[in-house]
């Protein structure tokens, strides 16, 4: 880590503060603001305090490691497309027919030698560490106004199988619940809660856990990637770097690298849970209040001089950007040996990754795209996406997102929409059920003639509707067969209603969406991160007479919703006013409208 942070200085990407600021609230905000800006840093907090528990802190914390695509690339030691490239080789060896051939085959598997870590005796650490008393000590974060306290969120989260045969590296949320104790709060289709199940089937009491926080920030982003199940994320971590990682063993038998800045070692007790949350998530939403294991921390160690690596999550864009960016890249060969006809995908920011994906695709036969979503739908964390959009090997650059639209909306039609169900990330609010729910793909393959609609000014389309609960509309994407009215109501009742009354003007619109009245429409960024965010498609979209409608608003009573719709995250206005009185935050009013800061 300190390395690390030597390359960031380096290459003009950290930002030093030594400002006392707060871990409660005043640290991530700077950080969150941070990570939106378009020539956004890392930054290294050098005197995080806590004004509520008048405590100055020993260690300095680290922010928005992933802050652009070359910190992404300094993490990796080389261009993430290089890694790419060489996963797409890899996957497509043949058996070699000549001399030559068989030393590039047999030079190509000799790079693969390091790829599995290496585990060291305990006496090989590079660095000599303390022992701290309690997780007080630490610099942990409360990020969000109505969080249900201090979150660690950047932990790598190791375990292992109860017959120690299978190791895994997680990157959960853990809230701080004692002194000593974290909450565990891995969801139910993740590897570390699979374990957590064997130990329980095996009648065992308890787990053994460590969690390492720092080293080389490498290991955090293999934390995240989405591998299958099985496959230990540290073989990814050597096969990029072209060295094993360095494990010691922690006193409870797992094993971490060597070069953690601190590993807290544990064990999780597997019947005991306690209220976990309210958590403001990458979803940019507020997941709820729910029972998770307790871990029970023995041990806390932390090297001389170590960094405390923390993130912010909420509305984005934030640095997962740029992780789930390498991720994106880097499994794209891996996708396609599975789809073959898959050319490329993207995963949206603003889509938060799971809840849309844009794919293109080399088409060959009727239906051939909605194939393919069911694929899509099948294929380890991609099963947890709920909206996709599948275009043509003709279509514009997957990144060129205005063209992209142009030629999606020129090519809609009801008969090519796909509404399934299936699971979906246990951080979705929008469905009815947790974990499970509504999904909508649409086939843009085909090119569709439409019969021309006849365009009003927005004006003019809202006193024609000449409804009481519309209170301001606009059209995006005028210049298409299938413009997107999106309309700001205040609803009284189900917008299916709504939406049957409004069918007779259907000469003047084809796509309508409906968000709650406190929408920005002059900010389509955040319309979108709205819309995908608050559908589940079996309930939220009509279609009726080659007509779609959307219902994007909060669900509630109206719509027999029974789980609690979350608050969205929202900076603390007086928090953000205070840093600016004190010259640490400019009062950047273009930058706070754009991606809602308030």
């Amino acid at each position: 880590m300190q390395n690390f942070i030597e390359l960031l200085k380096e290459n003009d990407l950290l930002k030093i503060i030594e400002e006392p600021l707060d871990v409660e609230l005043e640290i991530p905000h700077l950080a969150y603001i941070e990570a939106k800006k378009e020539r956004g840093k890392a930054l290294l907090f050098t005197n995080a305090v806590s004004k509520k528990e008048h405590k100055n802190y020993q260690f300095k914390v680290l922010m928005n490691t992933f802050c652009n695509e070359k910190a992404l690339n300094l993490a990796f030691g080389r261009d993430y497309k290089e890694v790419s490239a060489e996963i797409s080789k890899l996957l497509k060896l043949h058996i070699p027919t000549n001399f030559k051939a068989k030393v590039d085959f047999f030079m190509k598997l000799l790079t693969l030698k390091n790829v599995p870590p290496k585990r060291m005796h305990a006496k090989y650490r590079k660095y000599d560490f303390q022992t701290l008393h309690s997780l007080d000590e630490l610099p942990i974060l409360k990020t969000w106004e109505h969080d249900g306290g201090k979150f660690i969120t950047m932990g790598q989260v190791y375990t292992q199988s109860p017959d120690k045969t299978q190791n895994n590296l997680g990157m959960y949320r853990l809230q701080v619940s004692g002194k000593n104790e974290l909450l565990m709060h891995w969801q139910i289709h993740k590897d570390g809660a699979n374990f957590y199940k064997e130990y329980k089937k095996a009648g065992l009491k308890q787990m053994p856990v460590s969690i390492a926080i720092g080293g080389d920030p490498l290991y955090i982003w293999c934390a995240q990637a989405p591998l299958p199940k099985g496959i230990f994320e540290l073989l990814l971590y050597g096969f990029i770097k072209k060295t094993p990682a360095k494990l010691t063993p922690c006193e409870n038998g797992i094993f971490v690298p060597f070069d953690s800045d601190i590993v807290l070692e544990g064990y999780v007790n597997l019947d005991e849970f306690k209220i976990e949350g309210p958590f403001g998530d990458h979803t940019g939403f507020y997941t709820p209040k729910e029972p998770f294991p307790v871990m029970k921390i023995e041990k806390i160690s932390v090297k001389e001089n170590a960094i405390y690596q923390a993130t912010v999550v909420g509305k984005p864009p934030l640095e997962d950007k740029f992780m789930a960016l390498g991720t994106e890249r880097i499994f794209l060969p891996l996708l396609q040996s599975t789809i073959c006809d898959l050319i490329d995908y993207k995963m949206p920011e603003n889509g938060v990754f799971h809840n849309l994906i844009l794919a293109k695709i080399r088409t060959n036969y009727p239906a051939h795209a909605k194939q393919l979503m069911h694929a899509f739908w099948g294929i380890g964390q991609m099963s947890f996406v709920k909206h996709a959009i599948f275009v043509d090997e003709n279509a514009p650059d997957l990144e060129d997102y205005d063209a992209l639209i142009n030629y999606i909306l020129n090519r809609f039609s009801t008969k090519n929409l796909l509404i399934s169900e299936g699971i979906c990330d246990q951080l979705d609010h929008s469905s009815p059920h947790a974990c499970f729910g509504g999904k909508a793909g649409l086939d843009a393959t085909r090119d569709f003639k439409a019969d021309k609609l006849e365009l009003l000014k927005d004006k003019d389309l809202k006193r024609l509707f000449n409804e009481e609960q519309i209170v301001d509309l606009k059209q995006f994407y005028t210049q298409t067969q299938n413009p997107i009215v999106c309309v700001l109501v205040k609803k009284k009742e189900r917008l299916k209603r709504l939406f049957k009354r409004l069918l007779k003007f259907k000469k003047h619109f084809r796509i309508i969406v409906f968000l709650d009245s406190d929408n920005k429409l002059a900010n389509p960024y955040m319309l979108v991160w709205r819309v995908v965010n608050n559908i589940d498609a079996l309930r939220d979209i009509f279609i009726e007479e080659e007509v779609v409608g959307i219902d994007a608003s909060a669900k509630g009573a109206l719509e027999d919703y029974t789980r609690i719709w979350p608050k969205q995250t929202d900076c603390s206005k007086k928090v953000i006013e205070d840093l600016i009185s004190r010259k640490i935050l400019k009062n950047d009013t273009k930058l706070f409208k754009k991606f809602e800061i308030f």
